[in-house]
């Protein structure tokens, strides 16, 4: 006899999921706008000694915004560990910026691609009317903003995942490499986009 799942609960869990992901993407949002500037501001505290007090904002970014529980405290990190996590924090703040930028054009050029770009449309996309630049320049910014939104949730649970080593949980070989991947493709990318201006 097989059991089977009541519609109702399966419509309720795949909701249910999906609330979880939108929470998920708007804090990974938040934190990927929070991580360079709370860089900024951790590496010169623990150059000045403070180190404790530049981790404590790194355990509250975590636990506040990401909403990640807090880890049990094994060690205590010293200020180069601290240091070297707000350097490599700096690089993956930086390599959030991009990804905070399409966003931003998403909605710019997207959403608001008529109230923001005044005509002609004959040589936009999708023109010479108004109504088929906009569709087409909302089509194209959506599977743009995904990818946008995708580095930002993989920014953010590497980042986490590296705090969390901070304070003596087991950091898995490849968290490391990743996120200096991640910044070096940005990196690229941001070459790429100066040389295209």
């Amino acid at each position: 006899m097989s059991v089977q799942s009541h519609p109702r609960s399966t419509a309720m869990e795949e909701n249910s999921r999906a609330r979880r992901l939108t929470a998920l993407t708007g804090r990974s949002l938040a934190y990927g706008a929070l991580l360079p500037l709370m860089a900024l501001a951790a590496l010169p505290t623990v150059l000045f000694g403070r180190a404790g007090t530049a981790l404590s904002w790194w355990r509250a970014l975590r636990t506040r915004v990401l909403a990640a529980p807090p880890v049990e405290v094994r060690r205590r990190a010293g200020w180069l560990p601290v240091a070297g996590h707000g350097l490599l924090s700096l690089l993956l703040g930086a390599a959030a910026l991009p990804p905070l930028g399409v966003q931003l054009l998403m909605v710019l050029r997207g959403i608001l691609y008529g109230l923001v770009v005044p005509g002609p449309y004959d040589h936009a996309w999708g023109g010479p009317t108004l109504a088929g630049a906009w569709v087409v320049h909302f089509l194209v910014g959506i599977p743009t903003s995904a990818a946008g939104l995708a580095l930002l949730l993989a920014i953010a649970a590497l980042h986490q995942r590296l705090t969390a080593a901070l304070d003596g949980q087991r950091l898995r070989p490849w968290v490391r490499p990743v996120a200096l991947l991640i910044c070096a493709a940005m990196g690229l990318f941001f070459v790429a986009w100066l040389h295209q201006i």
